[in-house]
């Protein structure tokens, strides 16, 4: 829980899904994240970065779940000063 929070500032905000209401603060993130943990091993992950401006992130990510379906993602995330997350919205898409 340390390293998860250790992310984000303290009023961050995390969007799972555009126009879902998002988890707000560093504590509801981190509980929000343990939540909906994924067990080690059960699933892959492979990410690249889209572009950067600023404190702008845009990130492309793949998951394949071992025993489950596969997902194409976005991130778009915004840096505070200090270089931890302060917005994080995510976007996921089931593949075939």
């Amino acid at each position: 829980p340390e390293q998860i929070g250790a992310l984000f500032s303290d009023d961050a905000q995390y969007f799972t899904a555009p126009s879902r209401q998002p988890w707000s603060g560093r504590e509801a993130i981190v509980q929000g994240w343990l939540g909906r943990k994924d067990e080690p091993g059960d699933w892959e992950f492979r990410f690249e970065p889209l572009a950067i401006a600023g404190d702008l992130a845009f990130v492309r990510g793949w998951t394949r779940y071992r025993d489950g379906p596969s997902y194409d993602n976005l991130w778009v995330i915004r840096l505070a000063p200090d270089g931890r997350c302060s917005s994080f919205t995510e976007w996921w898409i089931e593949t075939e």
